[in-house]
């Protein structure tokens, strides 16, 4: 069965929109594909669109379509359309979790509003060096097309505390170790000096 890039249902899922601008740049070398995959992970897609300019070409608007996306193509401001229907859906309970794929700082906001309607939201980068961590950080997960999965900024802070608490845990340890290896030394090198005096002694 073929999936549509938008479908009605009182369950709820995943809406995936994407800055195309923004994120299918030479540079990047995406793959529609693999930011579905990404989507497709948090659970079903109920909408999955694809937002570009009037500069789009037509064989990337047929090659979108083809993997079932919404293309929508705009002669205004790409980021203000998609912050626009992303707020709606949220608004309107459209969506159990809202993914935005960019490196685009700007969908922060849009990013906290779907927060502040319970709605799970996630940000999909294009790669390492297209991530936005203002974005990251506000999300309640984040996925790099690298391959990188990571939990939003909440399950960050705890992860970095208890790996902060190893690493103090490891230095007590080689601490102790050397305290204990230095006083080996004193107590060999007293033994030494007395051996000495017992020789002058005699």
């Amino acid at each position: 069965m073929e999936q549509s890039g938008e479908t009605d249902t009182d369950a709820g899922g995943v809406a995936l929109f994407v800055d195309g601008p923004n994120v299918l740049r030479e540079e990047f070398d995406v793959d529609l594909d693999d930011v579905r995959r990404a989507a497709e992970a948090e659970g079903p897609l109920v909408a999955t669109r694809l937002y570009l300019d009037e500069h789009a070409t037509p064989g990337l608007i047929q090659a979108a379509e083809a993997r079932g996306f919404e293309v929508v193509v705009t002669s205004g401001d790409v980021d203000v359309k998609l912050a626009v229907d992303a707020a709606r859906f949220a608004a309107e309970g459209r969506m159990t979790t809202l993914a935005i794929a960019s490196r685009d700082t700007d969908f922060k906001p849009v990013v906290e509003t779907a927060n502040g309607y319970g709605i799970r939201t996630l940000a999909i980068a294009p790669g390492e060096f297209g991530r936005s961590d203002a974005l990251r950080n506000a999300a309640n997960g984040s996925v790099t097309l690298d391959g990188d999965v990571e939990a939003g900024g909440a399950d960050d802070e705890a992860e970095s505390t208890a790996e902060t608490g190893a690493a103090a845990e490891t230095a007590a340890t080689e601490t102790t170790e050397e305290s204990a290896s230095e006083e080996s030394d004193r107590t060999e090198t007293r033994g030494v000096s007395g051996t000495i005096h017992e020789d002058r002694t005699r």
